[in-house]
């Protein structure tokens, strides 16, 4: 058994260590806040934008039109957006993403891998330190999204930017973005979702190169008759660049909310496991404190009785 001088050292350093994950859990409650609203607010923008969008790209089913961010080529080069958090003491929250974006490469694209066509887009100094140690194959300027004072959309879609050029470019044939949905404060759901080519122009275009039926054109009817000025066309190619960086810039921010989410639940479990043991401690400290005792009142006795005998 310790002694008591062992158990008191330990159980002023867990009391320590609780204060600090209670404080971390005060702060990532806060920034949790402020990241679900930013979501939240965001969110109604960007269904409305993906609605009108669909209903442009539904309006010009059976015209001749081809956005350059729909063209569906073969699966050489392929670009992965993986977005975890730049700090630690979030739970599993950076290891499942990882492990989802390895998979793609050992798996989903094992051949382009080998032959070195998988690029890996890191954000946040996590995925960053993953690929470097790895020696994956990556581009690292936006690794720093997160370390920007404010999370604004004007630096995050340049990163949007830099996958919609290079994919237009024919440098990369798909993009994939791995990330953590937000679904509450204890959840977050990792996803893997194809950026570019976009899915729904790629479905009008199998739909109207299958020259549909009347059943399948009312389909695509919109409830709503709009006015469009100065036409389909010209405000689609408009919309969907618009609509492409506003998604990736959702894709952060629901990353942003989940980890916050999941770092004030590790300090908040933290902080419990730390009570626990505190209860341990105490226990085994007054063990000890009795054994003590009673160790000193048996050498007192067991004096007391040497002096009579003597």
């Amino acid at each position: 058994m310790a002694n008591l001088k062992e158990v008191r050292g330990r159980i002023v350093s867990v009391k320590s260590t609780q204060q600090i994950t209670k404080a971390m859990k005060m702060v990532a409650a806060a920034k949790l806040r402020r990241a679900q609203n930013r979501m939240m607010q965001m969110r109604p923008y960007a269904q409305k934008l993906s609605q009108i969008l669909q209903n442009v790209t539904a309006s010009l089913v059976g015209d001749d039109f081809e956005s350059e961010y729909s063209a569906v080529r073969t699966e050489e080069k392929i670009l992965i957006v993986t977005i975890t958090s730049d700090k630690g003491l979030c739970g599993a929250f950076n290891t499942y993403v990882l492990r989802a974006m390895q998979g793609l490469l050992d798996t989903t694209y094992s051949k382009q891998n080998a032959q070195g066509n998988v690029t890996v887009m890191p954000i946040g100094k996590r995925a960053l330190d993953y690929v470097s140690r790895r020696k994956i194959q990556s581009v690292n300027e936006y690794s720093d999204i997160f370390s920007q004072k404010e999370l604004t959309f004007d630096y995050v879609r340049q990163a949007a930017e830099y996958a919609m050029e290079h994919f237009v470019e024919e440098n990369f044939d798909k993009v994939e973005i791995v990330y953590n949905e937000f679904k509450n404060v204890a959840t977050q759901i990792v996803r893997v979702e194809q950026f570019l080519p976009i899915v729904s122009l790629t479905e009008t275009a199998e739909v109207k190169s299958t020259k549909p039926s009347l059943k399948k054109k009312e389909e695509f009817n919109t409830t709503v008759d709009y006015v469009f000025e100065p036409g389909k066309k010209e405000i689609l190619a408009d919309l969907i660049p618009q609509s492409l960086k506003t998604q990736f810039y959702s894709r952060i921010l629901e990353s942003n909310a989940s980890e916050q989410g999941a770092r004030m639940t590790a300090m908040d479990k933290a902080t419990e496991n730390a009570g626990e043991l505190l209860k341990d401690l105490k226990l085994s400290y007054n063990r000890a404190r009795q054994a003590n005792i009673t160790k000193e009142i048996l050498e007192i006795v067991g004096g007391a009785e040497a002096l009579e005998q003597g």
